[in-house]
């Protein structure tokens, strides 16, 4: 998928400075992974955040031209360039994408085959339907026949990752990979990680959506984030109230939600969300957030617990040891004993 999940970083700056002498910025840029990153920290000269700005833009350039399956770049073997060599020969990558690889892979056999990279063929056809009806009053689905024959090229285990020759090889012609449901969260952790090592030690990063917190805010008027999530029936409204507002630091919030990337057939909203199962939306929630400290986690658990029918996804969740909110279809609310921890809204939670 490609993340959906939509974050507001509620952050109040009060007037004046703290003895440390720490001023809050805030910066923003678009361009990557089709979405807003933003970054909200505190540090003591305004050319340091700059800097980690400006590291922050090169990094998730990076990484969105190495996940990229649309578009080739000169001196680099990417998603897209696998994808191309599918059925023809293994492809030589870098130790960053093979490591990605490999996680991806880890991630796949822990959910079941529930997050799976190779189901491109049939996240293909759904871009297009996507493409083709996203401005439309009324759209199509695509036929099942058409679905079905896709995902004979998706099989897990004809994804060939050689580790002693760092090569990726697709054994068959046709098959694809699609990085969607892990790229974002992967890259927002990896670089916030790099930003901390680097002496960024206050700061929240959203790529998209992929909300991580780094340390409590250097501000003596608060101790923790505020982040809001998305009421999924007002999500088009800015001014409309979230669901609920979630008070954190050191940890990833991300929500899964059919709010955005979807068309209408017969006035149903066809989201971008894909159970692997049935080849189709999955529709079992408008929304759900996950609350664990990996961001990369927390972005395919969201996608993962997105495709389970409530029970089951509530053990798997239990599993993963996260903390999750979900939104039923009907509105209802369900929740994990432990969110209520973060909640303001269900918890009583307090922002200091």
């Amino acid at each position: 998928k490609i993340f959906c999940g939509f974050f507001c970083l509620l952050l109040v700056f009060f007037p004046g400075c703290s003895s440390q002498k720490y001023t809050r910025y805030r910066g923003e840029f678009y361009g990557t992974f089709d979405t807003v990153v933003t970054i909200v920290g505190y540090v003591q000269k305004e050319r340091d955040f700059d800097r980690y700005l400006q590291y922050t833009q090169e990094r998730f350039r990076y990484f969105h031209q190495l996940f990229d399956r649309y578009e080739s770049y000169d001196g680099m073997a990417n998603i897209k360039t696998i994808n191309d060599n599918a059925g023809i020969a293994p492809v030589k990558v870098s130790e960053d994408l093979f490591g990605f690889l490999q996680y991806c892979m880890q991630w796949c056999e822990k959910s079941d085959g529930q997050v799976n990279i190779a189901l491109g063929p049939v996240l293909e056809i759904w871009h297009d339907y996507r493409e083709r009806y996203e401005n439309a009053a009324a759209g199509e689905l695509p036929p099942r026949e058409k679905l079905e024959q896709a995902n004979l090229l998706t099989d897990l285990q004809n994804v060939r990752l050689n580790e002693k020759e760092q090569t990726v090889f697709l054994t068959e012609k046709g098959m694809s990979l699609d990085v969607g449901a892990l790229a974002k969260g992967y890259t927002t952790e990896k670089v916030g990680k790099e930003l901390f090592d680097m002496g960024f030690t206050s700061f929240s990063i959203s790529g998209g959506g992929n909300v991580r917190t780094f340390s409590a805010p250097q501000d003596p008027e608060r101790s923790h984030w505020s982040i809001s999530i998305m009421n999924p029936d007002t999500a088009e409204d800015p001014n409309a109230e979230p669901v609920d507002f979630v008070y954190l630091n050191d940890l990833s919030v991300v929500t899964s939600g059919d709010y955005q990337r979807y068309y209408l057939v017969d006035g149903k909203k066809i989201h971008h969300i894909i159970d692997p199962d049935t080849l189709y939306p999955a529709d079992y929630y408008q929304s759900v957030t996950v609350i664990t400290e990996n961001s990369g986690e927390a972005d395919l658990l969201s996608t993962w617990l997105f495709t389970l029918p409530l029970e089951e996804s509530k053990k798997a969740a239990q599993k993963s040891g996260a903390q999750v909110l979900w939104v039923l279809q009907d509105d209802t609310v369900v929740y994990t004993d432990g969110y209520l921890a973060y909640s303001k809204n269900y918890g009583g939670a307090a922002l200091n």
